[in-house]
């Protein structure tokens, strides 16, 4: 064994250099996140200067760290911004009027909640025309060195951790176990080993956690080390932040599995009995503290079926821990446990427990192979992702590092059965020992942990069609003396917000009562009156969801000016799906393969459980027939149920909003509504003498096509209008009508 050190010391400087060396080529903090529109576009050349500034990104934002100046070409700053209180995954500012020409420079400082990461980035956009010389900054896509080493410290450990807690209970002590050591029935030199590596694993992930929270507190308040512990910033992100979140339920596993660990020592002498009890139940615990990763990896912020892209890459880490955390466990106790032995007898005890681990492994690697497969498919959208992307080359290593591991399990199972490779005896004799070859196979574990770690602070690749981009609707019409600008962002299907910009002779009118409403024409369905919020410099502001679907559109402002006259401004829009921003995807075939993979691959670990359990049911034709029919039975109910429901709510949604039996064509502009209250004093004059009370009050639940059928047949105490009104005139009319609500 003393001829094999130098040789296993030369592996590890090659382990330790490989990872300082990865380390030390990255150098900016980048995101996991990325920008999927920008209003205006980078570059954009405007013919005058935008209202707002409005940036959306693929994940949630800390609003606490998350800021936007924009400075003119100078570099003096003209504005603001934060994350909107409404959206937070909306960067927005609000600019002043009248911004001369020239180039501006947006500047980012970016915080996502998922992963913690932040980053700096860049936009240009020119008024009037493009500057040459100005040029913004791309977010960086490397990942922060500190952050590759906090990451492989924590990973590593917690992976370390929980391999060695698993190879315990599910391999050691089925192998070797014995009643006669009451104390975790394991030999004392094999549970101070064990001791050992817990007490290690638990000392690194305290200290990778501490980094952790220092680098990630440096990170968001931009401070140095110095700063971050003397003002106790950290306990700002602490307690602020997602990532501190996820930070404490990490350490509070931590020192759940280092009381129940001490415990465990502490009690190995009065109740050995509890030993093997508190070892289990840290093995539950560190697969929850796995957890805490995913939920602030990659996955967590997939814009295909996020819940189950976390919980796949919980999958995978489990994997990575049970196959690549346990054989290092196992390559470290080995040695010691197998020291008293010589012979036939230490060849027995050694195969006892690598047949064991080698069907464990054996179930793992399937594991991590199904649901790596499906990651990468997930964040992998074409070739060049791959070949040239930071993300592709740290996947490329990790699956070099992978394959060299299943390489030598490979030969340790043939090793493992002689008979069956009887022809490839000549090699399998030289690592029957397993020793040397487990102390390389641990070493290499050691390094996909560390690989592990460096793809987790790898930002993913951004998707090839985020680029694209759509214009948001924007239209002016003249009210008045004035002119009404309207602007839809992003101007799709789900949240916008609206900018109403209004001026006389191009100066910009304030103090103005502005109300807005979305109508749907083609489903006859209308939104509630909004009240704009004047921003100043003649920008009035406000936000909803009523577009839920493309189609058509009104958008109808009344304008209260000062002396009291209400006027109208009109607008109609062709919504289409190609404006929105989607923050999730569709799930693409190869998705909807890979999960299939998985589901396989999960099915096949569990099959021996599942056979163990079939084996001991009750398999008389009576309990069959039972069983299958409670079976069909609640498959049938669960249909049933389900078809009800859906039926149900919609025949509820079209008792609520039926299609309208006529369809108003007629958009109520101020020219309509005009025509229609002349129309209305001339031809509807019974209408005017009865009580309007009782028309107002019923107007909100009335929809056009009502209105419509009444002026043309008598409704409640409202008599048929002239009955030589065209359709054009009585759509007229119950445009006008609907002002009464004003």
């Amino acid at each position: 064994m003393k001829s094999l050190r130098p040789t296993r010391l030369r592996f590890i400087a090659l382990a330790v250099l490989l990872v300082l060396t990865i380390s030390l080529s990255l150098n900016r903090v980048s995101a996991h996140g990325y920008l999927l529109r920008s209003i205006p576009e980078d570059r954009a050349v405007l013919e005058h200067a935008p209202a707002r500034l409005q940036y959306w990104f693929s994940e949630a934002l800390e609003a606490r760290f998350t800021t936007l100046s924009l400075r003119n070409q100078k570099g003096d700053v003209v504005a603001s911004g934060a994350v909107s209180p409404d959206n937070n995954t909306l960067l927005t500012a609000r600019l002043p009027p009248n911004l001369p020409d020239g180039a501006y420079i947006v500047d980012m400082r970016i915080a996502f909640a998922s992963d913690g990461h932040v980053i700096a980035q860049s936009i240009v956009f020119f008024v009037d025309k493009e500057v040459s010389g100005v040029n913004g900054q791309a977010a960086l896509n490397q990942a922060n060195p500190l952050e590759v080493v906090w990451r492989i410290l924590t990973l590593s450990s917690t992976i370390l951790l929980l391999g060695t807690c698993l190879l315990y209970s599910t391999i050691l002590v089925p192998a070797w176990g014995s009643k006669s050591y009451r104390a975790g029935l394991l030999p004392p030199r094999i549970m101070g080993a064990l001791n050992r590596l817990m007490i290690a694993g638990l000392a690194v992930a305290f200290i990778g956690n501490i980094i952790a929270m220092l680098q990630q507190s440096m990170a968001f308040f931009d401070a140095d080390l110095a700063q971050v512990i003397s003002q106790s910033l950290w306990t700002v992100v602490r307690v602020g932040t997602r990532f501190g979140d996820l930070w404490s339920a990490r350490m509070l596993l931590l020192v759940m599995v280092s009381v129940l660990f001490g415990l465990s020592l502490y009690l190995r002498n009065d109740q050995p009995e509890t030993v093997r009890p508190f070892w289990t139940a840290n093995g539950w615990a560190l697969l929850l503290m796995v957890g805490t990763f995913s939920a602030g990896s990659h996955a967590a912020g997939s814009i295909i079926w996020p819940w189950i892209a976390t919980l796949i890459d919980w999958l995978h880490v489990v994997g990575v821990g049970l196959w690549a955390g346990g054989l290092a466990a196992l390559a470290l106790i080995l040695p010691i446990a197998l020291a008293p032995y010589q012979g036939d007898q230490r060849r027995q005890a050694l195969l006892a427990v690598m047949k064991r681990f080698s069907r464990l492994a054996t179930a793992c690697v399937v594991l991590v192979i199904a649901t790596g497969i499906y990651s990468a498919a997930t964040w992998l959208y074409t070739p060049s992702d791959v070949t040239s992307t930071p993300f592709g080359s740290a996947l490329v290593l990790k699956l070099l590092l992978v394959a060299g591991l299943l390489l030598i399990g490979f030969v340790h199972h043939m090793a493992l059965q002689p008979d069956r490779y009887a022809r490839w005896s000549s090699f399998t004799n030289r690592v029957r020992n397993f020793i040397p070859s487990l102390r390389l196979e641990s070493l290499l574990a050691f390094a996909v942990l560390a690989s592990v770690g460096l793809l987790s602070a790898t930002p993913v690749p951004i998707p090839y069609f985020i680029e694209e981009s759509v214009p948001s609707p924007t239209a002016a019409q003249p009210v008045g003396n004035l002119t009404v600008n309207l602007t839809i962002t992003p101007g799709g299907p789900g949240v916008n917000t609206y900018d109403i910009l209004v001026t006389r002779s191009g100066q910009p009118v304030d103090g103005l009562n502005i109300r807005m409403q979305m109508v749907n024409p083609q489903r006859d369905i209308r939104g509630n009156w909004d009240s704009t919020e004047n921003a100043e410099n003649g920008l009035y502001i406000t936000a909803g969801a009523e577009i839920d679907r493309a189609g058509q559109w009104w958008s109808l402002l009344d304008i209260t000016l000062p002396d009291g006259s209400v006027q109208r401004a009109a607008f109609n829009w062709d919504i289409t799906d190609a404006a929105s921003v989607e923050q999730s995807q569709p799930a693409r075939p190869q998705q909807v393969i890979a999960l299939a993979l998985v589901l396989a691959a999960v099915g096949w670990v569990l099959y021996p459980s599942a056979q163990w359990v079939y084996q001991r049911l009750d398999l008389r034709p009576a309990s069959i027939a039972i069983a299958f029919s409670a079976v069909v039975g609640l498959i049938l109910l669960t249909i049933i149920g389900i078809v009800i429901i859906q039926n149900t709510e919609t025949q509820y949604q079209e008792a609520l909003n039926p299609p309208p039996q006529v369809i108003n064509e007629i958009i109520p502009d101020e020219a309509s509504l005009e025509r229609g209250k002349a129309l209305y004093e001339s031809s509807c004059p019974k209408w005017q003498s009865a009580d309007q009370t009782q028309l107002i009050e019923r107007l909100p639940r009335t929809r056009d096509d009502q209105l419509f059928i009444a002026t043309g047949e008598s409704w409640q105490s409202f008599p048929a209008c002239d009955a030589s009104l065209s359709t054009s005139q009585r759509w007229d009319i119950v445009n006008f009508i609907r002002t009464f609500q004003r």
